[in-house]
């Protein structure tokens, strides 16, 4: 029987006692009704009692459910503790694979080599030889104008690349990693008589700490992940935001913050590229990431103070605003195709577009920066024949609003380009392809020019 029966019963007793004994018969009653007084006083210190002890049972029960909560919110949070120190221990661990460990530091490396043999011929003019235009797209500098050229055909293993990385254990509470990142492209010193020596080239250097990173990496404001496989060393780079830069990144989740590395390229009044160098506040970027099972999606932005001083064209300097937003990602179509995407649009976002097809600003009559605008952007499918064998085809397109008047008709207007391609991959780190492309480029007086290449690659990743 439970304390709360007992009451109940003890005070139906009580109640039924008194009620039998309420009119006494005679004067001889009295004792009896002593009694009975002295039997409601014992009930009541009786469930006075019960009363008490219920209230220790209700303090212990609350006690031993605040208890019961705590050991398990404590149990949940070691599980999640030991659950992320599981994710730290495992990037180190996979790094091993590929390296050895000295001290609390593990040193692992990756990259690939590759070879690339590329036959291009182009309408507009005749590409020197060795000129980088021979090895991969630069859209703003495809001759135009001159005579066609016929089919030039070049080998070259320069995209190889090798990358270097660390992974310090600093405790439980803290990441430490950096990543050193080499190729031989775009650099001087090698000859196609002899030895095809090439200087070796910076390409990312940056440690990261926590959620920090220091150091030289893609811009913030480009989605590398979104970029289509390619064959060429960008592919669609009409429509491609692409730049790497000394920078301090911040992320938390899926949002980035950035301050980069600034740089202004000004158009003069002949058509010339001018750096100024004069720049003093960095460029400011946010991005935000978004995943799921159907893909991915990032949205950029970014903020720029474009400047020139007075000794650079002889005027008394001028600032102006740049900015321009991004979005871009990887949608997944059935099993394992996919299409890739970015479209980009802003003033004065000249070089970070597909390598800097035009500048960012042009310099008016009265010595001050008018920004340029722009907009661009590519799509790629690819398709995957099976599990060896897949597809990809592309396209990109770029326009500019030059200021015709401050810029002469000798800069680019558009330029776009397709290209396809088929890649087989007989073991898992080798791809062997073949890809034809078709890129073109118009200048504001309407001349064009166009290039054809067919390249074939075949390239081992470790």
């Amino acid at each position: 029987m439970t304390g709360k029966s007992l009451k109940l019963a003890l005070r139906t007793g009580l109640l039924t006692s008194t009620c039998l004994f309420a009119v006494p018969a005679s004067a001889q009653d009295a004792d009896v009704e002593q009694r009975l007084e002295r039997l409601e006083a014992l009930v009541m210190q009786l469930v006075e009692r019960l009363d008490a002890k219920d209230g220790e049972m209700d303090a212990a029960r609350a006690e031993t459910v605040a208890a019961t909560q705590q050991a398990l919110a404590e149990t949940r949070a070691l599980q999640l503790r030991q659950e992320e120190l599981a994710a730290q221990i495992d990037e180190p661990k996979k790094q091993e694979d590929k390296g050895f460990r000295v001290g609390n530091t593990t040193v692992s490396y990756a990259g690939y080599v590759k070879l690339d043999a590329i036959s291009q011929r182009t309408s507009g003019g005749q590409v020197a030889s060795g000129s980088i235009v021979r090895d991969f797209l630069i859209p703003g500098a495809i001759p135009v104008g001159g005579d066609g050229s016929g089919w030039d055909t070049d080998f070259n293993a320069r995209q190889s690349r090798f990358i270097f990385k660390t992974a310090t254990d600093v405790g439980a509470e803290h990441t430490l990693n950096s990543q050193i990142e080499l190729d031989f492209m775009v650099t001087p010193d090698g000859d196609e008589r002899v030895s095809n020596s090439y200087t070796p080239r910076l390409r990312q250097a940056f440690i990261t700490y926590d959620n920090w990173l220091f150091g030289q990496a893609w811009t913030t404001f480009q989605n590398v992940g979104a970029l289509p496989e390619s064959l060429d060393f960008i592919g669609t780079t009409p429509g491609t935001i692409f730049a790497r830069q000394p920078m301090i990144r911040y992320t938390d989740g899926g949002l980035m913050l950035a301050v980069e590395q600034p740089e202004t390229t000004v158009t003069s009044s002949t058509g010339a590229r001018v750096i100024a160098g004069d720049d003093s506040l960095p460029e400011l970027v946010a991005r935000y990431n978004f995943s799921g099972d159907w893909g991915s999606l990032s949205a950029s932005g970014i903020l720029r103070n474009l400047k020139i001083s007075e000794d650079d064209f002889g005027t008394d300097g001028d600032s102006a605003m740049g900015y321009g937003v991004s979005l871009s990602g990887k949608l997944k179509l059935g099993e394992r195709d996919d299409f890739r995407f970015m479209g980009t649009v802003g003033d004065g976002l000249g070089r970070y577009i597909g390598l800097n097809i035009v500048n960012d600003a042009a310099l008016d009559l009265d010595g001050e920066l008018d920004p340029i605008f722009t907009y661009s952007g590519f799509g790629a499918y690819r398709h995957m024949w099976s599990d060896k064998v897949r597809s990809n085809i592309a396209a990109s397109y770029f326009k500019a609003d030059n200021p015709v008047l401050l810029t002469s008709g000798a800069v680019t207007d558009e330029s776009w380009n397709v290209l396809a391609n088929i890649i087989y991959s007989p073991v898992e780190p080798v791809d062997i392809g073949i890809e034809y492309m078709y890129a073109e480029r118009t200048l504001e007086n309407g001349q064009s020019g166009n290039l054809q290449k067919i390249q074939v690659s075949t390239k081992y990743s470790f």
